[in-house]
């Protein structure tokens, strides 16, 4: 059996990370058993729909069938993700699972995947971040599940180490910011290092060569008191020189020439957004509606491939459906105010309307709503008929 812990900072379910999946995947044998443990997120109300979100990523995205299921005994490739640390470690210790985890990390076998909350549990002790960030316990560890100590590692794991969502306040370090995360690592035994995962980004660890790498849009950083060191992605080391680092030594991380130019980084789905945003601008500058009307259509297929991603309150696919809404009543009152009634506005309308049209086969009804209401606001009315939609310029 292949032996891989792959550890990631966020993203888990985003296009970002396909490529990483599809890697760990390419290692199972044939009809392996794939388990989802959704404990982190288990508590929500939405439970059910984020494991469904998530099992449609794996089949469509990964080729992997995955199950969701209470204990990971026999099964070959794991992965839990989003939600809370805390919740999930109070669970796995009370039922098991994280002496299961420690098995499979200490026989070096099976794949297993944690991201978000869950890879926040692997180190020696866990950041408590909903307690601390969003209900303002004063800053503490919790013990937590220590996979990292069959590989020789005495160190703590951080997610999310270079969230910048806070904006005018410090959200890096998992939401804790740069003064929580040093007043809790004094508190930390002594000669314990942090492992800071980057947004978007894995830790993949080879349990039988002991080969380490670097992969996704950002890096890893140890950290000690007083110094770090950064890896960046296409890193590619091993256990003895990680070992190395988060013992204090100095230095940068051996880095073999790659085999291969890696493949660029996917882009995420807010620099989509604000690409979208720019090209608009542009388009209607010139102006150029139909190609306005094109960019809309461009980011409503960025937002179907990002349906999946069940990053808990990243709230990016809602805001790119916002903009998206923005655009098209965008679009209408600029046809509007230009007095179009050529070739160029039945060529503008009839895009948004076959956007529309996708939107009613894919059975989003409610955001085939929403665009004709923008479309209503901006000046054209859509009317539904036996035969197909007809549209009316309005003023």
């Amino acid at each position: 059996m292949p032996g891989l812990l792959v550890l990631m900072g966020s993203g888990e379910t985003s296009p970002t990370m396909v490529e990483i999946h599809r890697a760990a995947a390419r290692a199972l044998r044939p009809g392996a058993r794939a388990v989802l443990l959704d404990t982190p997120y288990a508590f929500q109300e939405n439970a059910a729909d984020i494991s469904a979100r998530a099992r449609r990523y794996f089949a469509q995205s990964v080729g992997l069938e995955v199950e969701v299921a209470s204990g990971i005994t026999g099964a070959d490739w794991v992965f839990s993700g989003p939600g809370s640390p805390t919740y999930a470690l109070d669970r796995w210790t009370g039922s098991g699972i994280a002496g299961d985890l420690r098995a499979r990390v200490r026989s070096r076998e099976g794949v297993t995947v944690l991201a978000s909350a869950a890879a926040c549990t692997a180190g020696l002790a866990t950041v408590p971040v909903y307690e601390i960030y969003k209900v303002g316990a004063e800053p503490h560890w919790r013990e937590g599940i220590d996979l990292l100590e069959p590989l020789g590692l005495q160190a703590v794991l951080i997610p999310h180490f270079d969230n910048a969502e806070g904006g005018t306040h410090d959200t890096r370090y998992c939401y804790l910011g740069e003064r929580r995360l040093s007043r809790m690592e004094r508190e930390l035994p002594p000669g314990t290092a942090l492992l800071g995962l980057d947004e978007h980004t894995a830790l993949v660890i080879d349990l039988q060569t002991e080969s380490v790498r670097v992969a996704g849009r950002g890096g890893v950083t140890v950290r000690r008191p007083g110094s770090q060191t950064v890896l960046p992605t296409g890193t590619r080391t091993d256990l003895a020189e990680l070992r190395r680092l988060a013992e204090g030594a100095t230095g940068a991380a051996t880095i073999p020439p790659p085999l291969a130019e890696p493949a660029p980084a996917e882009v995420t789905l807010e620099e989509t957004v604000h690409t979208c945003e720019e090209l608009f601008k542009a388009a209607v500058g010139k102006p150029d509606l139909v190609a306005a009307a094109q960019t809309v259509l461009d980011l409503e297929a960025e937002i179907v491939k990002w349906a999946a991603d069940t990053e808990e309150d990243s709230g990016g696919v809602e805001q790119a459906r916002e903009l998206m809404r923005l655009l098209i009543a965008r679009l209408g009152e600029l046809a509007s105010a230009a007095g179009l009634r050529s070739r160029d506005l039945r060529s503008l309308v009839e895009s948004v309307l076959a956007l529309r049209a996708r939107l009613r086969e894919e059975g989003r009804y409610e955001m085939a709503d929403a665009v004709r209401a923008a479309m209503l606001e901006g000046g054209v009315a859509v009317e539904d008929t036996p035969d197909g939609p007809r549209w009316t310029y309005t003023s």
